[in-house]
């Protein structure tokens, strides 16, 4: 009874309080309260009184709401019916009443809201604290809806301002005669409007009420240079743009991808300035890299780490660049199956299944056995264990560009090989990619369900194959009736002009790259076959288109590692130190050792002295790994800890990755292809 009746003390001392107008009589009236509440300050009649004084207070502000919506009522039937009005006026007359009809309920709502949820604090127990986590979760919803319904107000508002400007230039035209050019101009500004409202989407309130759609809070952030002058102008200009920066709760950051009016240009600054920095640094990374001996893609990786997070973290578009990096990954492939022939894939496609499907079971093998002694989760253990036996492509190439292949007559060249075996490692990233949810609910899954889950991976499974089965059987096609005539085309139409060729052979990447993304197939491998594709048509014409890409990768390529660098954190590098150089020198050492026996079982007698140069090739891991680092990270099959370990392992094992390779190229090379080898 005690609780109940403060309960309805407060609700009462409350309702006043909220819609009193002068700040004054809010103190008194909070000192008042809380004086009652304690019972110490006045008389029960006293109380009553002021209990009294305050509904009466609260009855009469109801009415007067009451009484003022009557009349907004009775003026927007008047409006309506004058006939003196013009359409604009009258809109503009109508929306503003409506407004204020609205400012008045939602004030109304926000009182007893605010009643409510003191009600139902009162009533909560604050030892409680999942209780409290409720109340604050309720609490942040309401402000969350209130913000809004205030914003659609002031949208509102924009717009009756809209339709007053409208009403008073109608007046104006009504009362003097236009001009020639104003009538032209009046009439060039009516087809605007309606451009406008064609082309604008209601992405806000279309997606507002749809399933799963939250309401997040956000900062908006706007540029450190408000000290000049000339930056104040240049930001209000980019605040009509909506280009400021967007920050939620989260700490993740947002950036403008689609605006308002599509009729103005926008460019996204940040961005730009983040490809020119890492333009620039670039070249001194690289100059050093190749003064020390060390290859030019270590300075670019340097580069990203001093740009990035770890570094000067003066990188703002850090998912952008990734993004434009994974073109550089694209052209890398592709250039790498212009140089691996569908002819040499026939020579060694056994050793090419073969070898990295044996290598990825006996290192899931290795995993589940250390994962059993260190008590680790299954599903955590295959994953780790399935993105250490992948290794890095375009590492590879680069080690593999401009060598000379002067192997002997019926030898299987060690190229052909590692790029085989690298190319089905490529497949089995898409094979896992597809699997990964299901790897996830696995993970979750009770003993009950497992069968379902194996059925499940086997289903998928079928599906790749499938899948790799249909995009193989279009490269035949392609390759016996499509890629003649349409390179001959584009040979025709580009003499003298190369833009010709950049872009069909561009577009036809891009198109293989579409069709294994939508087989559910990785999109490496489809830059890969384009190459191989159109390498069937000869040297000259390998030659002619690789004089024409190369460019275009390089520069791709510097974006691409340097966006690797900025996933490498030197600092935790440098407290693990110790941990860290153990785990990566152990992973290259078994991924060497697994790939040696592999070989030794199935490379043919007079081509076993390959297996060294090829398994040093292989004993790294890819920097995929980060992107299925992240993608784990995320749906919590490994621990945060576990994922800056599978970074800094890769980061390792690709900075050990050149010495390798050259003691391999060292002690079973020849002189005269060592050279170009290396």
């Amino acid at each position: 009874m005690k609780a109940t009746g403060l309960i309805s003390l407060w609700t009462l001392v409350s309702l006043p309080c909220g819609l009193l107008a002068s700040p004054a009589e809010r103190e008194d009236v909070v000192k008042h309260a809380i004086k009652l509440h304690r019972g110490k300050g006045a008389l029960i009649a006293q109380r009553k009184q002021w209990v009294l004084e305050s509904c009466r207070k609260l009855s009469g502000l109801l009415r007067q709401k009451n009484v003022v919506l009557n009349k907004l009522k009775n003026a927007i039937r008047a409006v309506e019916k004058d006939a003196g009005l013009s359409d604009e006026e009258k809109l503009f007359q109508v929306h503003t009443f409506e407004i204020f009809q609205k400012e008045l309920n939602e004030s109304e709502n926000s009182v007893f809201q605010a009643i409510h949820g003191l009600q139902r604090a009162l009533q909560g127990d604050y030892k409680d604290v999942v209780n409290m986590k409720e109340s604050s979760r309720q609490r942040l919803e309401a402000l969350r809806e209130a913000a809004i319904k205030e914003e659609m107000e002031y949208v509102e508002l924009l717009a009756a301002e809209k339709h007053q400007v409208e009403a008073l230039k109608n007046m104006q035209h009504q009362n003097k005669s236009l001009s020639m050019l104003d009538e032209i101009l009046e009439d060039v500004r009516k087809a605007a409007d309606r451009l406008e409202e064609e082309i604008e989407e209601h992405a806000f309130d279309d997606n507002k009420s749809v399933r799963g759609v939250n309401f997040e809070a956000v900062l908006r952030v706007e540029e450190d240079e408000a000290s000049s002058k000339r930056n104040a102008s240049k930001r209000e200009v980019e605040d009509d743009l909506g280009l400021s920066m967007l920050i939620d709760s989260q700490n993740n950051q947002y950036i403008l991808t689609k605006p308002r009016d599509s009729t103005i240009p926008r460019a996204d600054h940040h961005f730009i300035k983040d490809i020119v920095t890492i333009g620039m640094l670039s070249l001194p990374c690289g100059w050093l890299c190749t003064t020390i001996g060390l290859p030019t893609m270590f300075g670019y990786i340097i580069c990203g780490v001093l740009l990035g997070p770890s570094g000067l973290n003066s990188i703002k578009s850090i998912v952008q660049v990734e993004t434009l990096g994974e073109f550089g990954v694209f052209f890398t492939l592709f250039l790498v199956g212009l140089e691996f022939s569908p002819e040499r894939l026939r020579k060694v496609w056994k050793i090419s299944l073969q070898g990295p499907c044996y290598m990825t079971v006996l290192m899931i093998a290795f995993g589940l056995l250390w994962g059993h002694l260190l008590r680790i989760r299954p599903t955590q253990s295959v994953f780790i264990s399935t993105c250490l036996s992948l290794s890095s492509t375009p590492l590879v190439s680069r080690f593999l560009a401009g060598s000379v292949r002067g192997d002997k007559e019926g030898d299987i060249d060690y190229s052909s090989v590692l790029l085989g075996m690298l190319v089905m490692q490529d497949v089995q990233l898409g094979l896992f990619i597809a699997v990964m949810p299901t790897l996830i609910q696995a993970g979750v899954s009770t003993y009950s369900s497992v069968f379902k889950e194996i059925l499940r991976i086997l289903i998928l499974i079928g599906q790749i194959l499938f899948s790799l089965a249909a995009v193989f059987l279009l490269c035949l096609v392609i390759k016996t009736y499509l890629i003649g005539p349409y390179y001959r085309k584009l040979h025709t139409e580009s003499k003298g002009n190369k833009e010709i060729l950049i872009l069909g052979i561009t577009a036809f990447t891009f198109l293989m790259l579409t069709i294994t993304e939508l087989l559910d197939v990785s999109m490496e491998l489809g830059c890969f076959l384009a190459g191989a594709l159109i390498s069937s048509q000869g040297h000259m014409v390998t030659e002619e288109i690789m004089c024409c890409i190369e460019p275009i990768r390089d520069f791709l390529a510097i974006i691409f590692f340097a966006s690797i660098g900025l996933h490498v954190f030197p600092t935790f590098v440098i407290y693990e130190l110790t941990v860290l150089l153990f785990l990566t020198l152990s992973v290259v050492i078994m991924k060497f050792v697994l790939a040696v026996l592999v070989l030794s079982l199935i490379l043919p007698k007079t081509s076993q002295y390959i297996k060294w140069i090829v398994s040093a090739g292989l004993a790294q891991v890819s920097e995929f790994s980060f992107v299925l680092g992240s993608r784990a990270r995320r749906a919590g099959i490994i621990s945060r800890e576990v994922y800056l370990l599978i970074l800094s392992v890769t980061t390792l094992s690709l900075l050990l990755a050149p010495a390798l390779w050259r003691a391999a190229i060292m002690k079973c090379v020849p002189r005269p292809e060592r050279r170009s080898s290396t």
